[in-house]
C-alpha cells in the first residue's frame, strides 16, 4: 500500500486493492493456514476464484469490525452470487500484487503469472431519456444549499463527461468562462487535461459561483457547507437516493456513460471523445462505448441515412 501512495493512486482504487488482499489473505488463513506470500501456490489462487463463484455477497467480510458499521447482514443482495466484473477485479487485484512482489524480488515465482484474467461479458450501459434525466434534475430542491449543488453538478457531469472525483475536487480556478472549458488537474491517469461546456451551462456555472460565494470562502467550487471538500460517496449516496425518489436506477459513472452516447448519437467523433474523457487511447474509449442498443443505432442511422441526407 505504501507503493501504491507513493504512485499517487486514487483513493477508491487503493481501498480495492486492500480490501481484495486481506480478504484474499483471510481465506488462504483459513483455509490453507498460510500466512506467508511465498507459500501461496496457483492452486490457490484457483481455487479461491472457484470459491467466490460459489459463496455469496457480503458472507465474507475483510475484518469482523467492519460488520457493525456496515451491516452486510441487513442488505438485500445477501447471499447473491457475486458477479463476473467483481470476480475479475479481485483476480486483477491479486495478480498485481504477485506482479509487485515478484518484481521487487520477494518471490522467486510468481504463483499469479499463469492465472488468466476473467472477462466478464460486457453489459450494455443505460442510457437515460431525456424525461428520467428531466426528472432527476426536477428532484433537486434547488433553493437550498445541497439541492443546487447537488442539481448543478449533475448538469455540469452530464455536459462534460467528467468523473465524480474530478467533479468534487474541482476549484474555482480551473474554470475558463471565456473558453468554456474547465482544467482538470488530478485525473485517473494522472495527465491534466480539459473539459468543455455548453452555452447552456454557462449560465447556470456563473449563478452558482454568485450563490456559493454568499455561503462559502472555501477553495473548493462545490464544497460541503462547512468549506470541505465534499466526499464522493456522500454525492454518489444523495444521487442514489435522488433516483430512488422519482424511480430512475442512476448512479455517478452512468452521467459520463449518458454524456458519452448522448455525444456520440449526435454526432461527435470518437478521436474527440477519447481526449475529453481522458482515456489513454481512442481503442480504450471504443472497447467502451461501442455497445449501443438496436434503437440507439437505428436512431443515429436516421441523421446519417445517404437518402435523407441527399433529398433524393
Amino acid at each position: 500500500m505504501v507503493y501504491c501512495d507513493s504512485k499517487a493512486l486514487a483513493r477508491k482504487t487503493k481501498a480495492s486493492y486492500e480490501q481484495t488482499l486481506n480478504l484474499f489473505a483471510r481465506y488462504m488463513d483459513e483455509q490453507y493456514n498460510v500466512t506467508e506470500v511465498s507459500e501461496v501456490k496457483t492452486a490457490h489462487i484457483r481455487a479461491y476464484i472457484k470459491y467466490l463463484r460459489e459463496r455469496g455477497k457480503y458472507t465474507v467480510v475483510a475484518r469482523d469490525s467492519s460488520k457493525i458499521k456496515n451491516f452486510p447482514d441487513n442488505r438485500p443482495d445477501l447471499n447473491k452470487p457475486i458477479s463476473d466484473s467483481t470476480i475479475a477485479n479481485y483476480v486483477r487485484n491479486i495478480k498485481v500484487f504477485f506482479n509487485f512482489l515478484h518484481s521487487e524480488r520477494e518471490i522467486k515465482e510468481n504463483p499469479a503469472e499463469k492465472v488468466k484474467n476473467i472477462k466478464p461479458m460486457r453489459k450494455q450501459k443505460a442510457l437515460m431519456t431525456r424525461e428520467e434525466i428531466k426528472r432527476i434534475l426536477d428532484a433537486c430542491e434547488t433553493s437550498t444549499f445541497h439541492g443546487f449543488r447537488s442539481w448543478i453538478m449533475i448538469r455540469l457531469m452530464l455536459d462534460t463527461g467528467m468523473r465524480s472525483g474530478e467533479c468534487v475536487s474541482l476549484r474555482p480556478e480551473n474554470v475558463d468562462f471565456k473558453a468554456r472549458a474547465i482544467l482538470i488537474e488530478n485525473p485517473k491517469n494522472n495527465r491534466q487535461r480539459y473539459v468543455f461546456f455548453s452555452y447552456k451551462l454557462t449560465h447556470d456555472l456563473k449563478r452558482w459561483f454568485s450563490y456559493r460565494d454568499r455561503f462559502s470562502d472555501s477553495p473548493y467550487l462545490f464544497p460541503t457547507i462547512r468549506g470541505t471538500m465534499l466526499d464522493i460517496s456522500n454525492f454518489e449516496r444523495m444521487l442514489k437516493k435522488i433516483g430512488k425518489q422519482v424511480g430512475v436506477d442512476i448512479h455517478a459513472h452512468q452521467l459520463r456513460n449518458n454524456f458519452a452516447k448522448y455525444y456520440l448519437l449526435n454526432g461527435g467523433d470518437f478521436v474527440t471523445l477519447s481526449r475529453i474523457l481522458g482515456h489513454s487511447s481512442v481503442e480504450v474509449t471504443q472497447q467502451a462505448y461501442l455497445d449501443f442498443t438496436d434503437g440507439e443505432v437505428a436512431k443515429k442511422y436516421q441523421q446519417h441515412s445517404p437518402l435523407n441526407n441527399l433529398g433524393l
